[in-house]
C-alpha cells in the first residue's frame, strides 16, 4: 500500500528536489513525457482563435457555478436524494474516511475496488482502509502501478508516468505470483487486467471520483479511458463516490465544454474512450447497477479558498494537469518532489487550503514565474499572480483570521529586518544618498560568500560609481 506523504520542512522539499535534478535518467524520462504531452495537447488545439473563446466560455462556466456555489449544492442534494443517492458532506479528510467506513462496516465490505480519485488521494482514503482492515485497491492502471511499488501517484492524470517498463516488468514479476519477467508493455497490460478483473468480482464496494456534479439533473459524470470507472461504478453492490465541494455544475449543458477542454488539455484527445453519466443506484427492472450510490462532499479547506475573492480562482480547476505538463520546474523534478497530493503549479496554489502554509509554503517559491501555466489552464486560473499572493502571504505578520491557514509561515527576523531597512533607505533621499555612496566606496568589503546567491552565480559587488555620479560627469 502506497504511504502518505506530506510536507515537514522545507530543507526536505529542498533535499527532494536536488535529488531528483540529480537523477539523469530521471530527468530525460519527464522532458520526454512532457514533450510528449505539450505536442499531443497543441495538435487538439490548432486554431488559436478557437481555444480562446472555448476557454473563455470555460471561465465562465466555472466563476459562474463557483459565483451560486452554496445554493448549487443544496439543488444538487436535493436533485440526487430524489434520485435515491444518499449525500454525505465531509468537512475533514478524517470525516470523509469515517462516512465511507461507516458504509463499509454497516455491509461487512472486505474489499473494496478504485477508479481513478485524487480526492481518494488527498483524503489518504486508501490508509483509513487499510487500518480498518480493509483491502482498497486501484484499478486505474497507473494507479495500480504506483499501489504494487507502495509509492504515491506523480502526476494527478498518469499517476506512473514516472516508471520506464522495465521497472513496471520487474515490479509485476517481483509481486504478482506466476508472473514472468517481459517488457511487452501489451502483455503487461494483460496481466494488470487479469488481477484487476477477479478484483472487481470479489469486490462489495466500488469507488470512483467525479468530474462534474450537475446540480439541475443529480447526475455524476465521470471521464475515463481504460473502463474501470464503469465497472466500479456498476459491477460491485455499493457505489460510493467522492469529490470536492467545487465540482458542481448548473446544467448538463455545462458539461460540453469543460469536458472538451478537459480531455483536450488532459492526454490530447478530442473525447475519452467513456463519460459516465450516474444518475441512480440500479432500479426495478435494470440489469445491473448498484444497490446503493453514495456522494461524499469533501470541503477540507476548499470553504477557506472559496471565502476570498482571489484565492477563490482556485476552485475552478478541473484537474486537467496541462498547467505541470508545460512547467519547467516540474518537468525537471517530477510530481513525487513536491511531497503533496497535488504536484505542479495547481498543487502550489491547492495544497496551501488543504495542509496549511506552514507544511507547504515552499511550493510557492518553487516557480520560475515564467506564466506558462496560466498560458495554457483551459479555465484561465491565474496561477502566477497566486504564486505571487501565496508567497506573500507565507511572508506576511501572521494574523488570527488570515485568509490562508498558517499565514506567516516563511517569515524569519532577518529577512524582514533587511527589507524594512531597505524600504526605510530606499524612502528617504538623503539617507539612501548616503547609503549608496557607503556602498560604491566599501565595494571591496564586499563578502564572497553571499549564501543561496553564490551557490550557482558570482558574488554582487557595487559599482564603483553610482549612477547619479557618473551623470554628473557626463554633464560636464
Amino acid at each position: 500500500m502506497s504511504q502518505t506523504v506530506h510536507f515537514h520542512s522545507a530543507k526536505e522539499f529542498a533535499d527532494r528536489t536536488r535529488a531528483a535534478v540529480g537523477n539523469p535518467a530521471h530527468r530525460r524520462s519527464f522532458r520526454g513525457a512532457m514533450d510528449f504531452l505539450q505536442a499531443k495537447r497543441a495538435a487538439q488545439f490548432p486554431d488559436p482563435q478557437a481555444f480562446e473563446n472555448l476557454r473563455t466560455l470555460g471561465e465562465a462556466i466555472r466563476r459562474y457555478s463557483l459565483a451560486h456555489l452554496p445554493d448549487l449544492l443544496e439543488r444538487l442534494e436535493a436533485r440526487l436524494t430524489a434520485n435515491g443517492f444518499h449525500v454525505h458532506w465531509a468537512e475533514t479528510a478524517e470525516d470523509a474516511n469515517a462516512i465511507a467506513l461507516d458504509i463499509a462496516r454497516r455491509i461487512e465490505a472486505r474489499h473494496v475496488i478504485k477508479g481513478k480519485s485524487m480526492v481518494s488521494e488527498e483524503v489518504g482514503f486508501n490508509h483509513a482502509m487499510e487500518a480498518a482492515g480493509i483491502e482498497a485497491l486501484e484499478s486505474d492502471m497507473g494507479e495500480y502501478i504506483v499501489q504494487l511499488a507502495g509509492e504515491t501517484p506523480s502526476h494527478i492524470i498518469m499517476p506512473a508516468i514516472h516508471k520506464t517498463k522495465q521497472e513496471i516488468a520487474t515490479l509485476f514479476a517481483e509481486r504478482i505470483p506466476g508472473v514472468d519477467y517481459t517488457e511487452d508493455v501489451d502483455e503487461l497490460i494483460r496481466i494488470g487486467r487479469q488481477v484487476l478483473r477477479r478484483k472487481f468480482l470479489a469486490a462489495d464496494i466500488g469507488l470512483s471520483g467525479v468530474n462534474f456534479a450537475v446540480a439541475e439533473t443529480g447526475t455524476l459524470c465521470l471521464v475515463e479511458n481504460e473502463g474501470n470507472g464503469r465497472m466500479c461504478t456498476t459491477v460491485p453492490r455499493i457505489h460510493i463516490a467522492i469529490t470536492g465541494i467545487e465540482k458542481v455544475v448548473e446544467k448538463l449543458e455545462h458539461v460540453p465544454p469543460l469536458y472538451s477542454l478537459l480531455t483536450r488539455s488532459a492526454t490530447g484527445q478530442a473525447v475519452t474512450t467513456y463519460l459516465n453519466l450516474i444518475s441512480g443506484p440500479r432500479r426495478s427492472g435494470e440489469l445491473d447497477g448498484p444497490e446503493e450510490v453514495h456522494l461524499i462532499l469533501v470541503d477540507n479547506g476548499r470553504s477557506r479558498a472559496y471565502a476570498d475573492e482571489q484565492m477563490r480562482a482556485t476552485l475552478q480547476c478541473i484537474r486537467c494537469g496541462a498547467c505541470m505538463n508545460h512547467c519547467p520546474v516540474y518537468a525537471r523534478i517530477g510530481g513525487h518532489a513536491y511531497g503533496t497530493t497535488y504536484p505542479g503549479p495547481i498543487g502550489a496554489i491547492v495544497s496551501p487550503h488543504l495542509l496549511g502554509l506552514e507544511s507547504t509554503y515552499p511550493l510557492a517559491f518553487a516557480s520560475t514565474l515564467c506564466g506558462a501555466c496560466g498560458e495554457v489552464c483551459p479555465v484561465r486560473i491565474p496561477i502566477p499572480e497566486l504564486l505571487v499572493r501565496l508567497r506573500n502571504e507565507a511572508q506576511a505578520l501572521p494574523t488570527a483570521n488570515a485568509p490562508v491557514r498558517g499565514r506567516g509561515a516563511a517569515r524569519r527576523m532577518l529577512p524582514s529586518a533587511v527589507w524594512r531597512g531597505w524600504a526605510f533607505v530606499y524612502g528617504h533621499l538623503k539617507t539612501y544618498r548616503l547609503v549608496s555612496w557607503l556602498l560604491s566606496r566599501g565595494r571591496a568589503l564586499s563578502p564572497a560568500n553571499q549564501g543561496a546567491w553564490t551557490a550557482s552565480r558570482t558574488p554582487l559587488v557595487p559599482a564603483p560609481k553610482r549612477l547619479r555620479d557618473l551623470l554628473k560627469e557626463h554633464s560636464r
